[in-house]
């Protein structure tokens, strides 16, 4: 029997028993409302132990996930949902067949709630999917999430059309052709979800930004890991366990530094430097290479050097008396071999890799001795321990070339020079 036939049989039975038909009609839609709600409710049991018994024991012995993420986010449960809505949907106009007022009221409420039943459900759906692809593993570093909001906005504006035809009693059609005028206002309210969706589709097509990566956008002062990537917004984890949030469409649109080729390559750059006072720098003279000869790092270089400058002088005639005649030895220079010696026996330093240390532009600062070498420690904490251990040394051995580190002079060094004077 279907819902017209027992409402039929309702109606002749309270006339059967003496009913009017003004009494008969009130009474069969109270009668009519109590006996769909228990069939929803029975639907709804059913359903219920249906989907908690079978469902989930199937679930469970399943080998594969993704049932167990379509169990985990209730899609089973809003279909039946969907079910008992059609029901409600389909009983309404029946039941209040003699109340025409009633009846258009219910009519719409129910089509209202069959269509937010689906949306609800296609919401569920929806969720359960990212969580099945976010445990493909090639797909784990793509902005999943972003698909997913930009989806549900799609879902929810055809939902949001529909109720709206039904309650003016109009075709899906009709109001979509009317959105032609409102398009300019959407664009305005939905302007940074079209930006951050476009924006994750040029993200997504250059891989430009996975979740994992560390990037540096100083605009907004995000400087730390990617761990959310949404429609309108990315999602950074700084160092100091702050949150910066970036919009997509920024990181298309504007500069920012992405480390992930640093951390896939061998090696994480050191390039800083020591600025050397140059009136410090100055010739090699006798005491000064008999000292350096006792420095294991430059002996062997000192003795090659030392011989081949000699041969050099000796066979064109140089008068050593005067030191820039011919070829000589500098502080500088042995430091600067020093430093290299020290960076090829340092076992955190990436030899495969560019390595070197270089003199800079001479500025007022001083005569700049940069160090430009890879650490094959990549971490942050590890990394800038490697680099510190460097030029510790580097800072203390500094003396022992009879150079000295510039340095601008501070309040107590002019109170120290104005004291000496007088």
């Amino acid at each position: 029997m279907n819902f017209q036939e027992i409402s039929d049989y309702i109606k002749y039975l309270l006339f059967q028993a003496g009913f009017t038909e003004a009494k008969a009609a009130y009474t069969h839609v109270i009668v009519g409302l109590v006996g769909l709600a228990l069939l929803c409710f029975l639907i709804w049991a059913v359903s219920r132990f249906f989907i908690i018994r079978v469902v989930k024991r199937i679930v469970r012995k399943s080998k594969s996930k993704w049932d167990d993420t379509l169990y985990k986010f209730k899609v089973f449960r809003s279909i039946s949902f969907i079910i008992i809505a059609i029901t409600v949907a389909k009983a309404s106009p029946i039941l209040f067949r003699d109340f025409p007022n009633w009846r258009e009221f219910a009519v719409a409420a129910s089509q209202i709630y069959v269509v937010l039943s689906i949306m609800f459900a296609v919401n569920s759906l929806l969720n359960a999917i990212l969580g099945i692809l976010e445990t493909v593993d090639s797909l784990k570093d793509k902005p999943l999430r972003s698909y997913k909001q930009v989806a549900k906005i799609v879902f929810y504006l055809v939902g949001f059309v529909f109720i709206l035809a039904i309650i003016v009693g109009q075709s899906p059609v009709y109001i979509l052709t009317g959105f032609g005028a409102v398009t300019a206002v959407f664009l305005l309210i939905f302007r940074d979800p079209i930006l951050g969706f476009v924006a994750s589709i040029q993200m997504s097509a250059i891989d430009l930004v996975r979740i994992g990566d560390w990037i540096t956008v100083d605009k907004y002062g995000a400087d730390g890991e990617v761990v959310e990537i949404n429609l309108t917004t990315i999602k950074v984890q700084n160092w100091d366990m702050t949150i910066t949030i970036v919009p997509s469409y920024a990181i298309v649109s504007e500069s920012f530094k992405n480390w992930r080729g640093m951390q896939e390559s061998d090696g994480r750059r050191i390039k800083r430097f020591i600025n050397i006072k140059i009136s410090s720098i100055k010739f090699c003279d006798a005491d000064l290479y008999n000292r350096l000869m006792k420095v294991e790092r430059v002996a062997p270089y000192l003795s090659v050097r030392d011989k081949e400058i000699s041969e050099y002088n000796l066979i064109n005639q140089v008068n050593k008396e005067v030191l820039v005649n011919g070829r000589h030895m500098t502080n500088i220079g042995i430091f600067r071999v020093y430093a290299e010696k020290y960076l090829e026996q340092n076992p955190n330093i990436n030899k495969n890799m560019t390595f070197m240390v270089r003199q800079l532009q001479a500025t007022e600062h001083g005569l700049p001795l940069e160090i430009y070498a890879f650490s094959s420690v990549k971490d942050f904490e590890g990394f800038e321990k490697v680099a510190a251990d460097i030029f510790d040394h580097l800072f203390a051995a500094v003396p022992y070339f009879d150079l000295e580190i510039f340095q601008s002079p501070s309040g107590s060094d002019m109170t120290s020079l104005v004291q000496s004077i007088n």
